[in-house]
């Protein structure tokens, strides 16, 4: 069961769930930047949900099935095609050997998540597959490299699964303009009211300054009136409110520490939906509970218990 790359885009790279307990060394979290689609193409193919798949960032990547092999795409649409015709995303496909899978450019989302029976097979770094270059950690070699022409990508092992459908009501709808939820930090009553009101009933536009480190983005600048902190740990999903005002939105690839104020930390599920915005996009911001974070994110799980 393998894939040969026969046409690179603008990123590929291998992930797993991420990975966890190094961030007092200096490594960062990572994983997929569409959890939910990570989870879902796993689920589709009966694999355990921390195994590798492949995120596909903008499309132009082209695969070629050198021997016979079951996948799962899901996320976004980058205009898949097999072998010339049109495939959807959020489904499983059985591909034979000569079969062509290649993706052109975004109709809806930016990131494509495609999973194969058993997991892709890679070499771990600390306890992960996940891939970042800036550490040189993970991916296909363990290195941090991207995926390139002629990389093999092959599965872990071959068994049989489960055909399993999509549930409809699990598709998400990747909108150019999305609303998230933001769990207030502990300097959040330390910036003003009426600067909190303005960040939560204004609009943000996605900047093209975003990579899986950080989503910069535009609108009313915000005056915490914190004149900066003592560098500390920093969370997924973390937005922080540099001096500029304009909200930075930490990703997957953040660093580990940092000494801008910080507004909240954005639910994780819907982090997953700005992981699939693009440059022209817009955000804006609703106050979530903890216990209501909890409990959706509890049920989300549920779904592949």
């Amino acid at each position: 069961m393998s894939l040969v790359v026969v046409k690179t885009g603008l990123l590929a790279q291998i992930h797993d769930r991420g990975r966890y307990g190094y961030g007092a060394h200096g490594l960062t979290h990572s994983g997929p930047m569409d959890e939910v689609a990570h989870c879902w193409a796993n689920w589709l193919l009966d694999n355990p949900l921390d195994s590798a798949s492949l995120e596909i960032t903008y499309g132009q990547l082209g695969l070629e099935c050198q021997a016979a092999c079951s996948v799962a795409l899901t996320g976004a649409d980058l205009g898949a095609t097999l072998n010339g015709l049109p495939v959807k995303p959020w489904r499983r496909l059985e591909l034979r050997p000569g079969d062509r899978l290649c993706f052109a450019t975004p109709v809806q989302g930016m990131r494509a998540c495609l999973a194969l029976l058993g997991g892709i097979q890679c070499k771990k770094s600390f306890g992960s597959a996940s891939t970042v270059k800036r550490e040189k950690v993970g991916g296909m070699l363990g290195d941090g490299s991207a995926i390139k022409v002629g990389d093999r990508i092959a599965a872990e092992q071959s068994r049989p699964a489960p055909q399993r459908t999509m549930p409809e009501w699990a598709i998400p709808t990747y909108r150019r303009s999305i609303e998230l939820g933001l769990i207030p930090g502990y300097q959040f009553t330390a910036i003003p009211a009426l600067q909190r009101a303005l960040f939560f009933s204004g609009q943000y536009r996605v900047t093209d300054k975003i990579d899986r480190m950080g989503y910069r983005l535009k609108g009313d600048a915000i005056e915490t009136g914190i004149n900066g902190i003592v560098s500390e740990g920093i969370a997924l999903g973390s937005v922080q409110i540099p001096s500029d005002g304009q909200p930075i939105v930490l990703m997957r690839d953040r660093q580990t520490i940092g000494g801008y104020p910080k507004i909240g930390t954005v639910f994780s599920l819907d982090l997953a939906l700005l992981g699939q915005a693009m440059p022209g996009d817009w955000v804006s911001f609703k106050l979530m509970d903890v216990a209501d974070a909890e409990n959706r994110r509890l049920l989300f799980e549920r779904n592949f218990a």
